[in-house]
């Protein structure tokens, strides 16, 4: 096949459509402004969701019981929804979509790494060395299996519909 038939053919970055690879340098995906601006709009709505349940919710003891929440529940949605996107077809045009406004945008903003490693350190800085290890490693191992449960309800949830079908 030429590089003027893409037909068939993938391209070696995924983030670039096969049709555009035909002799014409496609801008990158994190270079154009429709994804940008689904991350962005989906960010602000995940960090505010966040913000709203760490307000709603105190700690328990110390630990941040709201953020380990958020960080298991963001891991659990972010496995199935991934799941389910890539389980429907590839990467592009409304599962693209969906992918950057809900996965990296919503649940992205969400979910928080930092606010995580900050609690964390709040807890050593207050002497609460069993609480820190405690939050740190249940945090990081729930977070991890509500992960692979939520990709195994994406898988399951395929396999129940394509039956149906």
């Amino acid at each position: 096949m030429t590089d003027a038939e893409p037909e068939g053919e993938l391209p070696l970055d995924p983030d670039i459509e096969v049709e555009e690879v035909a002799g014409v340098a496609a801008r990158p995906l994190h270079l154009r402004w429709t994804a940008i601006g689904l991350v962005v709009a989906g960010g602000a709505i995940g960090t505010f969701a966040r913000y709203a349940i760490a307000q709603a919710i105190p700690a328990w003891g110390g630990i941040p019981v709201a953020i380990f929440a958020v960080n298991v529940a963001g891991a659990f949605l972010l496995g199935w929804l991934l799941e389910a996107l890539v389980r429907r077809g590839e990467d592009h045009g409304g599962r693209r979509a969906i992918r950057l406004f809900a996965g990296t945008g919503v649940l992205g903003g969400f979910t928080t790494y930092s606010t995580f490693a900050l609690d964390t350190d709040g807890l050593l800085q207050a002497a609460q060395v069993g609480g820190s290890v405690l939050y740190a490693f249940a945090t990081v191992l729930v977070g991890a299996a509500a992960s692979v449960a939520g990709i195994a309800l994406g898988a399951a949830l395929h396999r129940s519909r394509v039956r149906s079908v």
